[in-house]
């Protein structure tokens, strides 16, 4: 592999994945904004014009300001490889670690390195954020956030962010310094065993930090609930009800934790929404996807796509090409693992980009499939009511394009859905 070819390489799947998600994003929104004018007819009765225009205006403005950041993000990502900004940034970070002790030099560096790069990456993105949270969702209805909680929200996400995120990564910088030529086998099962202790902790340490949760409170609604979970054969540690109003007027609901220890999740917003029946119906399709054990092979398929992204790693890493290939010169008097590590994680999405459809593809059967468990286990009439209206309050829009559906859609279209329930 030649500095040369990786860099052609690079640059042809950029140009390519930016150019395939302007193509897709249009067509969303030409699709979207020419079934503006009319419901479509399997929701005539159920969906009136002015949801169903509110939904469409949502998505075309979601999308088009998707458009603009696409092409923020190419250029920044351009910027950072072949224009050499990661480049310029390793040596002022080089240069300003030679002023630390002996012994802390190297590590003291590469934790620089990737801190000072997350950190510029924040700032670039916070604009984006900002925007997207307090004019587009502001908009439409659905941000109930204050700048003051986005803000305390943030610094929380960066505390929780340097207290777990900076030991590993010095424990994963160290081992590819240290454990010799199959170091990623050890960095792999040193990842996979913290990924499992931030699923341990963020039930009860890290999602409180943010949110605040309730035992549920309404009798009949949790007889009912643990009535499905006992004909399912779940077992939960409680039922709680989650202050999603704070920052946003979607609903959800999910679980988290592991074995005896997993906790339901309702979103205040879903309850004040859906009636006991469909909540019922609309956990019996969360319970389905464990049924159907779509939570461990989602879980395991990580686990081997994460060994095999260590192990490209551990190769590129000894290979000059792939430095000099994305605009960057190796250090000869320093360690190049953080520089590895960052390269990596710039190229790598650019890549796999074009297995999306695929995902969703699989994603969606397994949405279908814990639909049909749910029209066993509770009611089929409830989970179509329930998703008519969590369509109409998430401004979900009914008429996406198909090619775009087919391409980014974890769920199946809301019609496909339906119909799937009724046959």
């Amino acid at each position: 592999m030649s500095p040369l070819m990786l860099s052609l390489a690079f640059a042809l799947a950029l140009a390519a994945s930016t150019l395939v998600k302007f193509w897709l994003s249009s067509r969303q929104i030409r699709h979207v904004a020419t079934h503006r004018g009319e419901v479509p007819a399997a929701f005539a009765g159920s969906v009136t014009l002015t949801a169903h225009q509110k939904a469409a205006d949502y998505t075309v403005a979601r999308a088009r300001f998707g458009l603009l950041a696409l092409a923020f993000n190419a250029a920044v990502l351009l910027g950072w490889t072949l224009l050499g900004g990661l480049n310029a940034l390793n040596g002022w970070v080089l240069d300003a670690s030679r002023s630390l002790p002996d012994g802390w030099q190297a590590m003291g560096y590469q934790l620089g390195l990737v801190a000072t790069f997350v950190l510029i990456g924040g700032l670039l993105d916070l604009p984006w954020e900002l925007w997207s949270t307090f004019k587009i969702e502001q908009a439409f209805g659905f941000n109930r956030m204050t700048l003051k909680l986005y803000l305390a929200d943030m610094l929380k996400g960066l505390a929780v962010g340097v207290l777990l995120g900076l030991p590993i990564l010095a424990l994963i910088l160290w081992l590819m310094g240290a454990a010799g030529p199959r170091w990623w086998l050890w960095a792999w099962g040193v990842w996979m065993g913290f990924q499992l202790l931030v699923m341990v902790l963020y039930p009860t340490v890290i999602a409180p930090l943010f949110n605040k949760f309730e035992p549920l409170t309404d009798v009949a609604l949790k007889e009912r609930v643990e009535r499905l979970m006992a004909r399912c054969g779940f077992a939960a540690k409680g039922l709680f009800v989650m202050d999603g109003s704070r920052r946003s007027a979607h609903g959800n609901a999910y679980f988290s934790g592991f074995g005896p220890a997993k906790r339901v999740v309702f979103f205040d917003t879903l309850l004040s929404k859906l009636n006991g029946g469909e909540v019922e119906a609309v956990l019996a399709h969360e319970l389905g996807h464990f049924k159907h054990k779509h939570i461990t092979k989602r879980i395991a398929l990580a686990f081997a796509m994460s060994l095999a992204g260590f192990a490209l790693l551990g190769w590129l890493a000894q290979q000059p090409a792939f430095y000099m290939g994305l605009g960057v010169q190796p250090s000869l008097s320093a360690p190049n693992d953080a520089l590895a590590l960052l390269l990596f994680m710039l190229a790598g999405p650019v890549f796999g980009f074009f297995v999306t459809p695929l995902a969703s593809h699989f994603s969606r059967r397994d949405e279908f499939q814990a639909d049909a468990y749910a029209r066993a286990q509770a009611s089929g009439a409830d989970l179509s009511s329930a998703l008519l209206k969590l369509h109409e309050d998430n401004a979900g829009t009914l008429t996406p394009d198909p090619v775009y559906a087919r391409f980014y859609y974890s769920h199946p279209p809301a019609a496909e859905r339906l119909a799937a329930l009724a046959s």
